[in-house]
């Protein structure tokens, strides 16, 4: 069931949307761009800063799914106003923390609850546009993610840098409350989707194209985060790389993000979403085995990470736009499935990451990341012959 809704207010609100994704995207991969200042300034070892990228990658794995069933019912705009609220007052509140255990206390519930904002954000695109423009849509809110890495990350890291993770933190519930407000503006109201019941995670088990693309996911995301929950301090130690070149690195990653996005949108409705999807992961395994290679020389990294970065965001896009197409009706149910191995991938990269670098494994790193892409690569190459399971 859909609201009427005035020309300007439905032309707004995939960017109320994005901008969404982008307060979601700064409050998951935040505490990449401050382990330094988070260590210090809580008294922690790295190692146990990072661990807030892995425990609160597991809440998320858990929690979209379940608030995906919970919440299916309730009307778009009320769910996803409330889920940014959430993120206000919780970035808020971690700025004022004074210990390690209530930061990941603060964590835990954040991500609890703003597990279901991405993938209730993709679906409600599939309700405010027409079907032929569902594929471009999808990508363009998914575009907040590639600003948390392009802007977000390398802001966070200036901030903490200079002014303290507290600081990072703060601004970070200033951007959740500007969103919160955007989109209870712009997105119009009454929009209701498809309810989640047993009958639909049935539905959803029973398509193989959907499970294909449930593992892309997972093996992308696995590799990927094995290097990136700790580039900074992989930086530092591999090249002598300052706060300021490992901010710059960030925002290479993350520009080259918007820049990869910007394309799949542009291309994705001629090209369709399979030869999208294999044009970007293959970019994304050049990049992450082209950090392997050059690892110790800060330049060669640099133009590693800009392959890397055009495929990162636009293969999590086309994940989604592949995933919306196999099962239109459940789309709600497989988007937040998605989301939910997303993050097992990234817990599962985190952890190995984190034993990695705890052993001085630090060359080691990468070839385990791109060993895992590759394996995501090569299944994506698979599934051009799989057709999609009927609904």
């Amino acid at each position: 069931m859909e609201a009427p809704a005035a020309p300007a207010e439905r032309r707004f609100a995939p960017t109320a949307l994005m901008l969404g994704n982008f307060v979601t995207g700064c409050s998951v991969i935040g505490p990449a761009g401050m382990l330094g200042e988070l260590s210090e300034g809580l008294g922690v070892s790295i190692h146990d800063a990072g661990l807030l990228i892995t425990f609160g990658a597991v809440m998320l794995c858990v929690g979209s799914p379940v608030t995906a069933w919970l919440t299916s019912r309730i009307e778009r705009r009320t769910l996803l106003v409330a889920t940014l609220a959430v993120f206000t007052v919780t970035n808020a509140a971690s700025a004022l923390v004074s210990s390690y255990a209530v930061l990941l206390a603060l964590r835990l519930i954040m991500l609890a609850i703003g597990a279901l904002y991405t993938p209730q954000a993709a679906g409600t695109a599939s309700l405010i546009v027409p079907v032929e423009k569902r594929g471009s849509t999808i990508a363009y809110i998914f575009l907040g993610w590639s600003l948390a890495a392009a802007v977000g990350l390398p802001l966070i890291t200036f901030i903490a840098s200079r002014y303290g993770f507290r600081a990072a933190y703060g601004a970070i519930g200033v951007v959740a409350f500007s969103s919160c407000l955007l989109l209870a503006w712009r997105l119009p109201g009454g929009l209701l989707g498809e309810p989640v019941d047993l009958k639909t995670w049935a539905s959803v088990g029973r398509n193989r194209m959907i499970l294909l693309l449930l593992l892309i996911t997972t093996l992308q995301m696995s590799g990927q985060f094995v290097v990136f929950t700790f580039m900074g301090p992989l930086l530092a130690k591999l090249t002598g790389a300052g706060p300021d070149a490992i901010g710059l690195m960030f925002a290479i990653y993350g520009a080259c993000g918007f820049v990869g996005i910007a394309i799949a949108t542009r291309i994705v409705d001629r090209w369709g979403a399979w030869k999208t999807s294999l044009l970007f992961t293959s970019l994304l395994f050049a990049g992450v085995a082209g950090w392997a290679l050059s690892a110790g020389h800060y330049g060669f990294m640099a133009a590693s990470v800009v392959v890397w970065g055009l495929g990162f965001a636009s293969t999590n896009s086309m994940q989604q736009v592949r995933l919306v197409a196999a099962a239109p009706p459940h789309a709600s149910a497989s988007v937040s499935l998605n989301t939910s191995v997303l993050y097992i991938g990234q817990a599962a990269g985190s952890a190995i990451g984190a034993v990695l670098y705890a052993r001085e494994l630090l060359y080691a790193s990468g070839y385990v990341a791109a060993g895992f892409v590759g394996l995501a690569l090569l299944t994506v190459i698979y599934t051009r012959r799989i057709p999609a399971a009927k609904s």
